[in-house]
């Protein structure tokens, strides 16, 4: 029988909730039914950037916002069945990534809120949550964990590929014939680049690139920024918010005085393509096809400047390999959703750096 899920992802970027209806065959193909979109409101971005540094109350804070979190993903799920005529009952579960909040593995803990309890009260349907927690557990970093799923279906025989996803961090999987497949974070993706804009422009996103393109590139700054240690750090690798955030910006900055913003735009645009170049060039020497997903994908700049530091790649989006570049980590989701309901193991060990094969995630029933 054909079974559905539902995939949910809120991502570093925090622009709001992807969600991806999404059909198991009887034989583990995935199909992708529909997907729909809930932005985040304003409110509730300051409440999670808030929470990423240590502070007053967190306990009280967290546990508020997650009950909040639950809340629009019960409304972009009712959103997605309503669209498509479906009552709860057709899904078999949801599965929810939740929000990234803290992400210290050296610490032996990740943390992504979202009251999943409330969540299958308010849906009606079993939630599967909490899927890193395992994977840490075994020693892993818990992250990435897409890079099962892009082997499940963007794997070829006719190719060597990098999936390449651009969200808040970027991050890539290599899959080679003959080779285990391995998968890390590159660095920010998206992350520095919205945060800059928005405090400059008031704009939570610099649409194409426009605003980096207008700016021209701090040659010192960038090598400055290259000199990060987690770049040289080999895979297994992972990181978020918890480094790249404002404040190591302006660190690197204070050494910088009196750059234009717009310039400092251009800047970040090119530290986001020279780290994922470099990664690339380093880690996948034998590959010459990188698909692009992730909000990352349609900034018309940023995928010319990557393309520019990867002349001899050819650089297109997943949408070739037929799914949308916005559907794919919520469809990775919903796709560990059904690896868990299953019990089947859904991390790479080779990719997260865990001590073996684990079954990932924590069940919530209706």
């Amino acid at each position: 029988m054909t079974e559905r899920y539902i995939g949910l992802m809120s991502g570093t970027s925090l622009d709001g909730v992807d969600a991806v209806l999404l059909s198991m065959d009887e034989q583990g193909r995935p199909r992708v039914e529909a997907d729909s979109f809930l932005a985040f409101p304003l409110a509730i971005r300051q409440q999670v950037l808030q929470l990423q540094p240590t502070g007053p109350n967190e306990l009280d804070r967290a546990a508020r916002l997650g009950n909040e979190l639950a809340r629009l993903y019960a409304e972009v799920v009712a959103q997605l069945l309503a669209e498509q005529q479906l009552p709860p009952s057709a899904i078999t579960a949801i599965g929810c990534h939740g929000q990234t909040i803290r992400h210290a593995p050296h610490a032996g803990y990740t943390l992504q809120i979202g009251n999943h309890a409330l969540l299958a009260e308010l849906t009606g349907i079993d939630v599967i949550g909490d899927f890193r927690s395992r994977d840490v557990a075994a020693g892993g970093h818990g992250a990435p964990l897409v890079p099962a799923f892009h082997q499940h279906v963007f794997a070829s025989d006719a190719e060597n590929r990098v999936i390449l996803n651009i969200g808040g961090i970027s991050n890539l999987t290599r899959l080679a014939n003959g080779a285990a497949v391995i998968g890390f974070d590159c660095g920010p993706g998206n992350m520095l680049l919205d945060a800059w804009c928005q405090r400059h422009t008031g704009a939570s996103f610099d649409a194409n690139g426009s605003w980096a393109a207008s700016g021209r590139l701090h040659v010192p700054l960038l090598q400055q920024m290259l000199d990060e240690p987690f770049f040289r750090l080999p895979p297994p690798k992972s990181t978020g918010r918890d480094l790249f955030d404002l404040a190591w910006l302006q660190a690197q900055l204070a050494q910088q005085p009196d750059i234009p913003a717009s310039d400092v735009q251009q800047t970040l645009l090119q530290l986001t393509a020279h780290s994922i170049a470099d990664a690339i060039t380093r880690h996948c020497p034998d590959t010459r096809s990188v698909y692009v997903c992730g909000g990352g994908a349609l900034n018309a700049a940023l995928m010319q400047a990557l393309q520019q530091q990867l002349p001899q790649q050819v650089i297109s989006s997943t949408a070739a390999l037929g799914l949308p570049v916005h559907q794919v980590e919520a469809a990775a989701f919903a796709w560990l959703a059904w690896r868990f309901t299953h019990r089947l193991s859904a991390n790479l060990p080779e990719v997260t750096g865990a001590s073996g094969l684990r079954v990932l995630g924590a069940l919530y029933p209706r």
